[in-house]
């Protein structure tokens, strides 16, 4: 069996095990993360804002086929689906990001890296749109397990378990990259442990795998999901500048009163040193 795209492997079985330990833990790690605007980039079979409080949430996907382009150009925004549990507000060039420079609060990337053909490039775009202190959470296939040995093993076959297309990125590889750009990792897990299996049938069981997984061989999960924030050195936050008297505080008193006392608005404030 050979799965032509990331959207047809995400509908079958396996699939949809994967989508519903990522959407659960990046909800999880989103959940807590303030400000005003949030966007998910890809894959919106995953509903990773759910949770998310901000203000703006978009959802833009840059892997869209050419059927749902013309079906935003024809009607604004694409109908909802099964396989799709948002809306997708923009579709775009993962590359060059459509967003002005620290414009973006928090950024989600599912699988973004693997189907790129410059992810360092995606990295650089992430950086310029963050707001100082803004926050990106990434996943990803880990090379290191069950899977990445299938998938592997599976080239040389002709028969690859995973969407022939991915390229693996390991963890450290996207840590090392993270910290040149001045990335400092926040949190982030390690999960699904059941092998390779197809069906439910096996996948069902095979489920005592995920504690065992977990406790006893955790960097060996199918899947890393892990949060990092942009440090900006030398950037400090400035407070208000108050004058040496504490006893002098400033008066709100409207235009029209200050000309029926005569004071001229244009010096209210200036002190002696003024």
């Amino acid at each position: 069996m050979k799965v032509q795209t990331m959207h047809d492997w995400l509908m079958t079985p396996v699939g949809q095990y994967i989508l519903e330990w990522e959407e659960k833990h990046f909800q999880a790690l989103s959940a807590d993360i303030f400000g005003y605007n949030a966007l998910q980039i890809g894959f919106c079979e995953i509903n990773a804002l759910k949770e998310n409080r901000m203000t703006n949430r978009w959802y833009t996907n840059p892997f869209m086929p050419e059927s749902g382009i013309r079906q935003m150009t024809d009607n604004g925004h694409p109908e909802k689906t099964e396989d799709s549990p948002v809306r997708i507000s923009l579709v775009h060039d993962i590359d060059e990001l459509p967003f002005a420079s620290e414009s973006i609060d928090l950024i989600i990337l599912p699988h973004a890296f693997e189907f790129a053909h410059s992810p360092h490039q995606i990295l650089r775009e992430v950086d310029r749109v963050l707001i100082p202190e803004g926050q990106v959470i990434i996943s990803g296939f880990n090379p290191a397990s069950l899977w990445g040995v299938r998938q592997h093993f599976g080239r040389l076959w002709g028969n690859r378990f995973l969407p022939e297309h991915a390229e693996f990125l390991s963890l450290s590889r996207l840590k090392d990259w993270l910290k040149l750009l001045n990335f400092e990792i926040s949190r982030g897990y390690f999960g699904c442990y059941r092998p390779p299996c197809r069906t439910r049938r096996w996948l069902r069981r095979f489920a005592f795998m995920e504690k065992a997984g977990n406790r006893w061989w955790p960097y060996l999960g199918a899947i890393y999901l892990i949060g990092a924030i942009k440090r900006v050195h030398g950037v400090h936050l400035i407070n208000p500048a108050f004058r040496k008297s504490p006893r002098r505080f400033f008066r709100t008193v409207s235009v029209n009163q200050k000309m029926r006392e005569g004071v001229n608005p244009g010096n209210e404030g200036i002190g002696k040193d003024g």
